[in-house]
This record gives structure tokens, sequence and C-alpha cells, in this order.
């Protein structure tokens, strides 16, 4: 009965849903601005108190929204428990590129401080060492800021026996930081191989897009790959690729659906179910450690 009255009351807010949309579209109603999101997926409405409540996931198709660093910690973390780590630390410019520094500088002034937030919090009380990367920020690039941070984080836990958990959502590595850039990919890396040595849990969450130096590096060297939906990873972009190889390319090639059948991640976890899919590794973890010999689960 409950699985039928479920189903019943989605097709009547489908229903409903639809004759908004239609209505909208038809401008028989005048909507006030902003009350209202349009998806980019369905070129549906969608209330954006609706959309806030489902985690910015489309009430009609199921579409992720690109949410920023700050929200994600939010909607993720036990309220309350966040401690950031590496605040201070905010990007220069090396090497004196035209533009670069009045670029942060405007970026400073809109309440931005960087590509990534890094920090400690609990997930329905284990403890995490967490960083967040936020395309909102020169499209999440990573400068060499980004790739302190992030190796800062790691040594945290590594140092007090904590989980980590990075979401990657980024274009590559930040051109106007040059070669100095694309160094960090092997120092977050280096970081994040002391860290398995140790023994403890990586989870990468790899969210739309994360393209370039961080896919490349410490994105997709962790002992859990999770992948939001219909998120695109990739290196280059798909007209690179074609340009180089000469030819067609294999329609979603760079999709989280087209990589999970390929082995290249392990899972994919709608936001709104991410909460627990993490949880239940982290007690597999936490089990399997105290089978082990010697094992220490002090962190949960």
């Amino acid at each position: 009965m409950n699985h039928i009255f479920t189903e019943r009351k989605t097709k009547v807010k489908n229903f409903k849903n639809a004759v908004r949309n239609r209505q909208m579209e038809e401008k028989d109603i005048n909507i006030p601005d902003g009350l209202y999101e349009k998806c980019s997926k369905c070129d549906g409405h969608v209330l954006k108190e609706d959309l806030s409540v489902a985690q910015f996931v489309c009430t009609n198709c199921g579409y992720h929204f690109r949410i920023t660093a700050r929200e994600r910690i939010n909607m993720l973390l036990d309220v309350g428990s966040f401690e950031e780590i590496g605040a201070d630390l905010v990007s220069v410019n090396p090497l004196h590129m035209a533009g670069y520094a009045e670029k942060l500088e405007s970026l400073y002034a809109d309440g931005l401080a960087e590509a990534v937030v890094t920090g400690v919090g609990q997930i329905l009380g284990f403890t995490y060492a967490i960083a967040v990367m936020d395309s909102y920020f020169l499209m999440g690039s990573m400068g060499t800021v980004v790739g302190e941070k992030i190796v800062k984080i790691t040594e945290h836990a590594t140092a007090n026996k904590l989980p980590l958990i990075i979401f990657g959502a980024s274009g590559g590595a930040r051109m106007q930081e040059g070669v100095l850039s694309l160094m960090q990919m092997a120092k977050t890396t280096a970081a994040i191989k002391k860290h398995s040595d140790a023994g403890l849990l990586y989870i990468s969450v790899l969210t739309d897009p994360t393209f370039g130096g961080v896919s490349a590096s410490f994105a997709t060297v962790a002992d859990i790959i999770i992948a939001e939906p219909e998120a695109l990873i990739g290196f280059a972009g798909p007209r690179v690729i074609k340009q180089t190889i000469k030819q067609v390319l294999p329609e979603g090639f760079q999709s989280s659906e087209f990589l999970l059948e390929r082995g290249l991640i392990d899972m994919i976890v709608s936001r709104p179910k991410l909460v627990e899919m993490i949880t239940r590794i982290s007690r597999m973890y936490s089990i399997s450690k105290m089978l082990c010999v010697g094992g220490d689960e002090s962190w949960i």
C-alpha cells in the first residue's frame, strides 16, 4: 500500500509540475523574479525552496545542479561539526600574469576564498578530514594554494588517523600559474600515498565537472571512487581529444555512467543518498580494521 501511495503521489506531483511549466511557457501567469530555477536538462522550472530541500537536484528529472563548496559542506556534514583548516591560505600572482591579481580580488570581494575548502567534520557521528572543490572559483582550477590546502588536510588526516573525503569539481590546472600548478599533481598524489600507506580510508567523490590535472592526480587514486549521476569526468575536453586522435568518439564517453561501465569509478550515487553511502562504507572499513590484528578504529 505504501508503494502504491508513493507512486500515486509522485505522478500527481509530476503532473502539477508539467502544468506549471506549461503555464509559465505560455506566460499565462506572472512569476516573480527569483522564485523559480530553470533546469538546464529538462527546461522545467523548480521552486528554489523545493530545490534547496532536494539538495539542488531537479525534482522533475533528477539533474544535479552545480553547487558551491559551502553549500555542499552544509548539506553533507553534521550541523556545527565543521572546523575549517587552511582558511588563511590565499592565491597570489607568482608569474605576474596580466589581469590575474584583479580576477582574484574580484572573487575575494564576492566572498569566495579559494577553489577548495578544507577542514574536519562529522557525518552521522563519523569524523572525517574533508576537501571540497568549488567550480565557482575560477572553474575550480588547481593552483599552488589548492594543492597546498589538499596536502595539508591529507597530512592532517594521516597524522590523526582520519579517513579522507575529497570532492572533485574542476576544469583542470590553473593556467595563470603555469608549471607551478602542474607540480601540484605530484605533490597531492604523494601526500595521498602516505595516507594510504598508513592504512587509512580515502573516498573520492567526482562531481560535474572533474577534468584536467585534478582527474589525473588525487581525484582518481582513491580507495573508493564515487561519482554523481551524469557528471562529466575526463582529462581533456571532447573537442580537443577528437582533434588529436582524429576519430569519432562514443556518445557520452566522459559521463559517469560510461566510466562506471568501464571500471574507472566504483559507483554512482545521487546527492540525497550520499550521506548514507559514505556512512555504510565507513562502517565496513571500521569492521575490517577491527578484524585485523592491531586494527585501530579510534577515528569513529
